[in-house]
């Protein structure tokens, strides 16, 4: 049997996206298997031995295939992303003992790998095996990293210092604070690590990523060009999103409460699972929500620890009556409602009483709000998030930015402004009605006949 081996990095939101991957190739494609290559770390990164264990026993058609734990100490490094990049590296020889397992019994036909996953390649040169990238965030992303190697070659200074706008085939005008985050300061480890991810694209079979035509068309329009590498040649792209996961049976308590209040009348603030603020922040979000009027569903979690040695583990349940303001949940009882660490996005974006999102901009929760017609207000908090505010705000016109004061903190004044424009503004209604726009796009490209299908045939073809 033919199989596609799929080979995320830890972090959830990637590993939920090539999952989905998983799932459109088994729908359309059912002759190929799906096996899929889990690194859970012994550390936090979200519910991900959970998300695993409900996906094998709903897909069967889908087979997860665990790599061993490799037992690192994360405080010996500087960042999440440094972390990943080192388990991947040791990870190599249960990779290669996997995919020979997998040999045994079928035909591995595509090695399909998440780019923080780029140290397997000489793995998979040893079995012949055709790589492709699969890019969990947009075509804008991907072009600024496909040109990133240019813009190494021909700048001598860190981005956190230039204080300029960077130019990149087609992108829109990006400040140079708004960076992706880990190319931030080129004298750092994870800097050169990026970069040597970015020289590596072109040299792959085909790039796929969970985006369609119509969202990206001027990024899309420019890889496709071949501008974006001047000096190579660039590999096909396959465009075969948006790629979200299905929104659940609407089982969560916030639905009873949702279900009363009028519609498109309710804003609702999440911040993805790693998206963490200060007791300070909680309390600035909370006065602005009260100053606001605006009706609201707030997803609550702990501020970080300040012990260095907690950074990793998974946060307690949050005390609302210690983070908020004293008598806050009292007050605003009539119009909103706080939830705490969880809350089940999809089905929330897609309830008719929901008629904005305040979000960290991660991609898959840009992506879920494209189809549920919903329009936001962009916060970023790291990884490529600033880069995404400036894009959605920009180039998608589907954004309102959340501006920051000196020193990064969010005022309630700030919070109030932004939520009162997307839910009652001039300019609220103008990106309402590009949301609506693209939710509509979305559910053609994904038709029969669409763009994203035709892609994904394209794909399968290259197989």
């Amino acid at each position: 049997m033919a199989t596609i081996v799929l080979y995320p990095c830890p972090a959830m939101g990637h590993l939920i996206s090539m999952v989905e991957l998983g799932k459109l190739i088994t729908k359309h494609y059912p002759s190929f298997s799906i096996v899929v290559l889990t690194l859970i770390p012994s550390f936090n990164t979200g519910t991900t031995a959970d998300y695993v264990r409900h996906i094998s026993a709903t897909f069967p058609t889908i087979t997860f295939h665990h790599l061993p734990d490799i037992p690192i100490d994360p405080l010996q490094f500087p960042s999440m992303e440094a972390i990943i990049f080192e388990l991947i590296r040791l990870s190599n020889p249960n990779v290669d003992r996997a995919l020979q397992s997998i040999s045994l019994s079928s035909n591995i036909t595509a090695f399909v790998i998440d780019p923080f996953c780029m140290p397997v390649i000489p793995v998979a040169a040893n079995f012949n095996l055709p790589v492709y990238y699969f890019f969990a965030s947009g075509a804008c992303c991907l072009a600024q990293f496909l040109y990133m190697p240019t813009l190494d070659k021909t700048t001598t200074e860190s981005f956190k210092d230039m204080h300029t706008l960077i130019h990149s085939p087609g992108l829109p005008p990006i400040p140079s604070s708004d960076m992706i985050a880990p190319l931030l300061d080129r004298t750092t480890i994870h800097y050169s690590a990026f970069v040597a991810t970015c020289e590596l694209f072109p040299k792959s079979a085909g790039i796929i990523i969970n985006t369609f035509d119509s969202l990206e068309t001027k990024a899309i329009t420019a890889i496709n060009n071949g501008v974006c590498v001047p000096d190579r040649p660039t590999p096909p792209i396959y465009c075969v999103g948006p790629l979200v996961a299905s929104a659940g049976d609407g089982s969560h308590e916030c639905f009873g409460w949702l279900d009363l209040q009028p519609s498109g009348s309710v804003v609702y603030l999440c911040f993805g699972s790693l998206g963490v603020f200060s007791s300070e922040q909680l309390k600035e979000i909370a006065k602005g929500l009260e100053m606001s009027g605006v009706r609201f569903l707030w997803v609550v979690r702990s501020p970080p620890s300040d012990r260095v040695e907690d950074r990793f583990l998974p946060l307690p349940e949050p005390d609302l009556d210690l983070l908020l303001p004293e008598g806050f949940l009292e007050r605003t009882k009539d119009r909103g409602l706080v939830v705490k660490k969880w809350a089940p996005q999809v089905a929330i974006l897609n309830h008719k009483s929901v008629g904005g999102f305040v979000t960290h901009c991660g991609w898959n929760s840009i992506l879920e709000a494209v189809c549920a017609g919903v329009p936001m207000v962009a916060w970023p908090l790291y990884a490529e998030q600033r880069f995404n505010r400036v894009v959605l705000r920009d180039e998608m016109k589907l954004a309102l930015p959340m501006d920051e004061s000196e020193g990064g903190l969010v005022t309630a004044m700030e919070v109030e402004k932004r939520v009162r424009e997307l839910m009652e503004g001039e300019e609220g209604i103008v990106i309402r009605e590009v949301a609506k726009t693209r939710k509509e796009q979305a559910a053609i490209a994904m038709s029969d006949g669409g763009s994203s299908r035709v892609a994904l045939s394209k794909l399968v073809a290259s197989w």
